[in-house]
């Protein structure tokens, strides 16, 4: 079917509908296409709360203790020791983002958020340090195995 109007050229409608399927926007919060981006955040989040604890730990074991919260803070973003964790709490905030977005986002977002994920902790020597010191976590906390077995079901492909 072709179109015409007050358009610079004659449109077919296929067209139409390969851009409006492509540029379809939904509310994340509530849209099942976001489901699976919405799973993930709380493991992501859960798993990345007890590995910096971890990190802490480790920290003061080597250093001495932390002794005021802007001074882990401060750590956090500066010191070498937490540098691999720094991209996943980047990677969190994006989802975070798109999450709570009060505007509606493109489907593809959580597709590409999810494979950003997938990437980052597989693919990647951020992604190494993740599954080692998760390993090592799961050892001592049933909570972080459990994390990883979730994370794991959670980024398989499709």
């Amino acid at each position: 079917t072709r179109l015409q109007g007050d358009w610079s050229s004659d449109v077919c409608s296929s067209d139409l509908e390969t851009t409006l399927i492509y540029e379809t926007v939904m509310i994340p919060a509530v849209d099942p296409a976001f489901g699976r981006l919405r799973e993930l955040r709380p493991l992501l989040l859960k798993s990345h709360r007890i590995l910096m604890e971890a990190e802490k730990d480790h920290y003061e074991a080597i250093y001495a203790p932390i002794a005021t919260k802007g001074e882990y803070l401060h750590l956090v973003l500066h010191h070498e020791q937490f540098s691999w964790l720094r991209p996943i709490s980047q990677l969190i905030v994006q989802i975070d983002e798109v999450l709570m977005a009060k505007q509606p986002q493109a489907i593809e977002r959580a597709t590409e958020l999810i494979g950003q994920t997938r990437y980052l902790l597989q693919a990647t020597e951020i992604g190494e340090a993740f599954q080692s010191r998760s390993q090592r976590s799961a050892q001592s906390n049933p909570e972080m195995a459990m994390l990883i077995i979730k994370l794991t079901e959670l980024l398989q492909d499709d």
